[in-house]
C-alpha cells in the first residue's frame, strides 16, 4: 500500500453502499455492475459457495475517496472488479489485496483501471497478463423502433425454469463462439444456477419472445435498477430460430419496459461479436465505457 493511499475492505454490502454511495451516485451507469452486486448481496446474502465477498473503498492522503472495487464473482478465477479510479490508487488497492494474502488470477472493470491492477500484481507475483474478453456498455439514447415481427413479450413462467436455464447456458457458450473463442471462456455460465433464474423471475426481470402459439422463441433478461440504472441481459435466440428478428423486438420491448418505470437502462456486449453490437446500436443505444476481462498466471 501506497503512503498516500488507504484501503478499506468490507463484507457488509450495506456498510460499503453507506460509505460508498454518494460516489456510486456520481456515476451510477459506469458503476450498475457494483451497485446492482451490492443491492443484491445486501437482500439476500452472497451466492453459497463464494471464497471472496468484500468491496473496497480506496482514500486519497486527504481522505477523500479515489476509487471502489469488489470481489464478489462466483466463478474461477474470482476476478478482482475495478471501477475508475488514479493510477496511485489501483497500485495501492493492488498491494493491499496481495497483503490480505488472496491470489489474484483475474481482474475485471473499467478500463485503463483494470489494465493497471493486472500489471501491479503481475510485477509483484512474477505472472503475465493475458486478455480474455472485451466488454463495452452501452446506455439506452432515443428507442428506436425495430421492424415488426410475429408474437408477443411474456414473462418466463415458474413451469418453463428449466428452458430459461438452459438457454442462459447456451447463451455462454454460444456468444464464445460467435466471437471466435473456444467454448466455456466466460466462466459466468457454471456459476449461473436454478436459483439464480428463480430470484429472476421473482424479480420479475426474465422474459420470452413467444410466437403465435405461445412457443418460446427467444429470452431476454434484465437485472433491476439500482440508483436508477437498469442492465439488461443476457439476450439469447437459440441458433435454429436467429435472423427473424426476434432479438430486437424482445431487447426493445424490455428496454421501454425498464425505462417506463423512470430508469435508465443499460448492457454490455462483447466487443468481438459484431452481431449484437450492430443489433444494440440500431435500437439506440450508445457506447459509455470499455471494460475487460484479464487473467494473471
Amino acid at each position: 500500500m501506497t503512503e498516500s493511499h488507504d484501503v478499506w475492505f468490507t463484507d457488509d454490502p450495506a456498510a460499503f453502499l453507506a460509505v460508498a454511495g454518494d460516489r456510486l451516485a456520481e456515476d451510477p451507469v459506469t458503476a450498475t455492475v457494483v451497485t446492482s452486486t451490492a443491492d443484491r448481496f445486501a437482500a439476500h446474502g452472497p451466492p453459497a459457495g463464494v471464497p471472496h465477498a468484500w468491496f473496497a473503498v480506496v482514500r486519497d492522503g486527504a481522505g477523500e475517496i479515489a476509487g471502489l472495487a469488489m470481489r464478489t464473482a462466483p466463478f474461477a478465477p474470482y476476478p478482482v472488479y475495478l471501477l475508475a479510479m488514479p493510477d496511485d490508487a489501483v497500485r495501492a488497492l493492488a498491494a493491499a489485496v496481495l497483503a490480505r494474502g488472496e491470489e489474484v488470477g483475474g481482474v475485471t472493470g473499467l478500463r485503463p483501471a483494470a489494465d493497471v491492477f493486472a500489471a501491479a500484481v503481475a510485477e509483484a507475483t512474477g505472472g503475465a497478463v493475458e486478455v480474455h474478453v472485451h466488454f463495452r456498455l452501452f446506455e439506452l439514447g432515443t428507442l428506436v423502433e425495430p421492424r415488426a415481427v410475429a408474437g408477443r413479450l411474456r414473462p418466463v413462467r415458474a413451469d418453463e425454469a428449466e428452458l430459461a436455464l438452459a438457454w442462459i447456458h447456451r447463451f455462454f457458450a454460444d456468444a464464445d463462439e460467435q466471437a471466435g473463442r473456444p467454448a466455456g471462456h466466460l466462466e459466468e455460465a457454471s456459476a449461473f444456477g436454478m436459483a439464480d433464474v428463480e430470484r429472476k423471475l421473482a424479480e420479475g426481470v426474465l422474459w420470452f419472445w413467444v410466437d403465435e402459439e405461445d412457443r418460446p422463441v427467444h429470452l431476454t433478461g434484465a437485472n433491476p435498477a439500482s440508483y436508477g440504472v437498469a442492465r439488461v441481459g443476457p439476450v439469447y435466440t437459440p441458433a435454429e430460430l436467429r435472423g427473424r428478428g426476434w432479438a430486437g423486438a424482445a431487447v426493445a420491448e424490455v428496454s421501454r419496459l425498464l425505462r417506463s418505470g423512470g430508469d435508465r437502462v443499460t448492457l454490455f456486449t462483447d466487443q468481438a461479436n459484431p452481431t449484437s453490437n450492430a443489433l444494440y446500436l440500431a435500437l439506440g443505444y450508445e457506447p459509455v465505457a470499455d471494460t475487460v476481462q484479464l487473467v494473471v498466471r
